[in-house]
């Protein structure tokens, strides 16, 4: 069987939009969906067994209760669910492993000011090894599309744009193929937007502020020739902003379907981390991103 598209639930809101995102991203990619609970043992505890037992009946309604939720609002994906034992964000990691996407919640604050993402989804984030993509409460099928001729809400109309965040410096083929694929899946149109920096004080500037940005946006379309070429279907819009990589990245989501961003592999002192730009842009977008490690 095909890995499947993962999605985390804990009985929140918010893992109920990540369940239901999910399964509309399943069946794009024709892929099954598996809901996975964690929960954690006691085994200190005189009860345990009792505590374990109810842990387990509870974690059965929570998967209920999303599967319900996900065959309301996407009836055709194929569906299971798994119960896991273990803190979290070891649990997400391992069936992490063997899935296609792992998707989990965020508890939304305002389309305006960003969510705020948990410990166990930027912990999870920060560390797996497959792409992780976080979706904040009350986001739903509609928000994925353009509104209707008349300003409503539709789910009919064109795919919102999907938003490449990219580093012309250092550009990331695993990042660019998971925003193009998604895009293609779409029928959206890919924007890929580069933040560069006027020099500061004792650095060289060889060429005007004009020159510097034709130069930038040059590089940008010459790194992407390459996946235009192998994704001919994909309308492709390429932007270079001079302003901080954040800034750029969270007006450029504004009204996306979808922001992706890259995570660095790395072997860091202090064990693995989100990059400050992916980790600011995923507390202040208010679309699903779509953190995607790469080497």
């Amino acid at each position: 069987m095909l890995p499947p598209v993962v999605a985390g639930v804990d009985g929140s809101s918010e893992s109920l939009a990540a369940a239901a995102w999910a399964a509309r991203e399943a069946v794009r990619r024709e892929r099954p969906l598996r809901l996975v609970h964690a929960w954690n043992r006691h085994p200190h505890r005189r009860d345990g067994e009792i505590a374990s037992a109810a842990q387990r009946h509870l974690a059965r309604r929570v998967l209920r209760r999303a599967e319900e939720h996900v065959r309301a609002t996407c009836p055709d994906v194929r569906l299971y669910d798994e119960q896991v034992e273990g803190p979290a964000t070891g649990a997400l990691l391992k069936a992490a492993e063997r899935a296609d996407l792992l998707v989990l919640g965020s508890r939304g604050l305002s389309g305006f000011t960003g969510f705020l993402v948990g410990s166990v989804a930027l912990g999870t984030a920060a560390k797996a090894e497959r792409p992780v993509l976080l979706v904040r409460a009350g986001e739903d099928e509609a928000d994925e599309h353009l509104p209707a001729a008349d300003g409503s809400a539709s789910t009919r109309t064109r795919y919102r744009d999907v938003v490449l965040g990219i580093d012309v410096g250092d550009p990331c083929d695993e990042v660019i193929e998971f925003a193009f694929e998604a895009a293609r899946l779409r029928h959206a149109r890919l924007r890929a937007v580069h933040a560069w920096r006027v020099p500061g004080p004792g650095e060289i500037a060889l060429v005007n502020e004009s020159q510097r940005a034709e130069e930038w946006l040059g590089l940008l379309q010459a790194v992407l020739q390459v996946w235009r070429d192998k994704y001919p279907d994909v309308e492709t819009l390429e932007t270079v902003v001079e302003d901080r990589a954040t800034n750029v990245l969270v007006r450029a989501a504004t009204g996306a379907s979808l922001l992706v961003v890259g995570r660095r592999i790395a072997e860091r002192p202090f064990g693995p981390r989100l990059g400050p730009v992916t980790h600011a842009a995923i507390h202040h977008v208010g679309c699903p991103v779509a953190v995607v490690p790469h080497r």
